[in-house]
């Protein structure tokens, strides 16, 4: 026997003229799709009854349109997922920006502060070496030394010297 004889042919299968529905068919099987998406044997029996349809067709028009409907959802799903993915990538993308920029800016005011201290050293170094050379000249008793140590941050018999102002009535009026 051959195998391909076993087969049953399309042919050999009872007759079954699929008719296209007509709009009025449609747009019943549409609006109670829209109330439920699955097809209960009852609900099946009364919309091939109404539409004068057999009731499977009633019930492969469901299963056509619920993977439709699925496939729908899942593109629809996606175009929003992708919208979204796209607006937090040039958001990430103005973020980097913003950070670059503010780097730069850091990258600026850092060297700004570090000339500033380099000049600030430079004079201090220079004033308290001007200091010194007057405080050497003035004299050396140990009461001159504490009052210099004192005016350039270490403690004597004065205190400390945020303690004590030293020019305040050379400065009042």
């Amino acid at each position: 026997m051959d195998p391909y004889e076993s087969h049953i042919h399309k042919h050999d299968l009872p007759k079954y003229n699929k008719k296209r529905l007509t709009t009025d068919q449609a747009r019943l099987l549409e609006s109670s799709f829209n109330v439920t998406k699955h097809l209960d044997p009852d609900r099946k029996s009364q919309l091939a009854q109404q539409l004068g349809l057999p009731s499977r067709q009633v019930a492969i028009w469901y299963q056509n349109k619920r993977a439709r409907w699925k496939n729908q959802s899942l593109e629809s799903d996606f175009n929003a997922q992708k919208t979204k993915l796209e607006s937090v990538l040039a958001e990430n993308k103005r973020l980097d920006r913003e950070v670059e920029r503010l780097r730069k800016e850091l990258d600026k005011a850092q060297e700004l502060l570090v000339s500033l201290n380099v000049n600030n050293n430079h004079v201090y170094n220079s004033s308290v070496s001007a200091l010194s050379n007057s405080c050497d000249e003035v004299g050396s008793s140990s009461l001159d030394r504490e009052f210099y140590e004192c005016l350039i941050g270490g403690e004597g018999q004065f205190g400390k010297p945020e303690s004590h102002n030293f020019f305040a009535s050379s400065l009042s009026l």
